[in-house]
């Protein structure tokens, strides 16, 4: 059975830094692809990060690129987004993704198995 858990959120002033861990089971990474998405109140679920199953291949909307990193430990089973240079604008429900296959894909529909997510709050 597939189980994914994030943790690391919080409360954190704008252009301060915080790490999101995706404790991950059931699954091989390099069979699947790994994502992190985000949904704030009253809008859809949007990505900000994926990583092909072989790790060669990273995705980030023009809206963190450069601010935010996605990586994954495979001896922890465990997927990391780096964010930095908090904006207000980034306040949502972050929530860790994992679909078969290794492409990375933007779209939340194609993605089979969900995290709880855990919330981020982004004080001005």
């Amino acid at each position: 059975q597939v189980q994914l858990v994030e943790s690391g959120g919080g409360l954190v002033q704008a252009g301060d830094s915080l790490r999101l861990s995706c404790a991950v089971s059931g699954l091989t990474f390099s069979t699947y692809s790994m994502a992190w998405f985000r949904q704030a109140p009253g809008k859809e679920r949007e990505i900000v990060a994926g990583i092909s199953g072989d790790g060669g291949s990273t995705y980030y909307p023009d809206s963190v690129k450069g601010r935010f990193t996605i990586s994954f430990d495979n001896a922890k089973n465990t997927v990391y987004l780096q964010m930095n240079s908090l904006k207000p604008e980034d306040t949502a429900v972050y929530y860790c993704g994992g679909r078969g296959g290794s492409g990375v894909g933007v779209d939340p529909r194609l993605y089979d198995h969900w995290g709880q997510g855990t919330q981020v709050t982004v004080s001005s």
